[in-house]
């Protein structure tokens, strides 16, 4: 796919456009808990003429499987000597619109000059979020698949903000590939409970059970932000639904959850942690590869070998190859088995890198 091919595909994009009330509640959400959740994308300090060139180092310190390499030119010289249906990746799991136009022209461009990523599942924060992601896939259908909810980590919208933002998902399920991000909120909970802070978790259990109630209604997948206890939680809810396809995006738990998640069919992604973080490797160790998927959850910034780099879809071609070593099968099998995964989870047309 060649830049001219998807400019062909890049349709006018138009701001966003959200009465007063929607913007007061976007700029309240932004409190302390989500600056620390999700803090801005800054400018990166470099300039390149590709930029994904930059964005993947080799590691340094980290403990390497038998094979796995770290760097971008290594899964482009992979991609090229073997079959192209072979080696294809898709991120699981991105924060698209939350990205600058700076850093979608540039992970865009790369995917037009064919590096093996084709498309990107797309989740949604908000209603504004929501409007934003659906354009980003307006102007790219062929690559940005949306999912459209209302992310947990934030504080609860009201009546009228969640009969807006629902009214809005009933009029554009039929273009959604899921419903999400939805969940409970873990990280803002036990923020609140370690300042002596109380917190009201059931009105938030009460928000997800209407997203899962919606999807089940509509037959779509849900994307999940639920860790550690607040999983049970999320488990009891879907088995109440008869939820066939669960998504625990990023997932940390216990094992005994872990077993419940694996005895349910519901799948994990696994982000670019997984090369540095000992409890992301071992629940990529225990997992079957038939229910993982790779995600980056851009624009989140990671650590170890990525520390200041722009996150870039390309690395989940990173988590595909620790996942091969991990599991010790070939990196060409691993990749195709996650690839089907998403494809099947996500009921996604196949497609070729190029």
């Amino acid at each position: 796919m060649k830049e001219t091919e998807v400019e062909s595909m890049k349709e006018p994009i138009q701001e966003a456009t959200t009465d007063t009330a929607t913007n007061t509640a976007t700029n309240t959400a932004m409190d302390t808990t989500m600056e620390q959740i999700r803090e801005p994308l800054k400018e990166p300090e470099f300039i390149r003429e590709s930029v994904t060139d930059q964005i993947i180092d080799p590691i340094e310190g980290a403990t390497e499987e038998p094979g796995v390499e770290t760097n971008r030119s290594a899964a482009l010289e992979d991609s090229q000597a073997l079959n192209p249906d072979e080696l294809r990746y898709i991120d699981a799991h991105i924060h698209l619109e939350q990205y600058g136009e700076r850093e979608l022209d540039l992970i865009f461009q790369d995917i037009a000059d064919d590096i093996p990523v084709s498309m990107l599942l797309a989740v949604s924060m908000n209603l504004a979020s929501c409007e934003r992601t659906r354009l980003l896939h307006r102007r790219y259908p062929g690559i940005v698949r949306p999912a459209y909810g209302f992310h947990p980590e934030q504080p609860l919208p009201s009546a009228d903000e969640l009969a807006e933002l629902l009214g809005w998902i009933e009029e554009t399920v039929h273009e959604a590939v899921a419903v999400g991000e939805i969940g409970l909120p873990y990280y803002m909970r036990t923020e609140a409970e370690k300042a002596g802070q109380p917190f009201y978790l059931q009105p938030y259990v009460d928000l997800l059970e209407r997203f899962i109630a919606f999807a089940a209604k509509h037959n779509k997948p849900v994307a999940l932000h639920a860790v550690y206890e607040d999983a049970d939680l999320v488990l009891d809810l879907l088995e109440r639904y008869d939820i066939e396809r669960a998504h625990f995006h990023w997932f940390k738990g216990s094992e005994k959850t872990v077993e419940r998640m694996i005895g349910l069919g519901y799948y994990i992604s696994i982000t670019p942690d997984i090369s540095y973080e000992e409890e992301i490797r071992q629940l990529a160790a225990r997992y079957p590869l038939e229910l993982i998927m790779a995600e980056t959850d851009g624009p989140w910034p990671f650590e170890g070998p990525y520390n200041g780099r722009m996150t870039h879809p390309l690395m989940v071609a990173d988590v595909v190859r620790h996942i091969a070593g991990i599991k010790s099968v070939k990196l060409e099998d691993a990749a195709a088995q996650v690839y089907k995964n998403t494809c099947t989870f996500y009921r996604l047309q196949p497609q070729s890198s190029g």
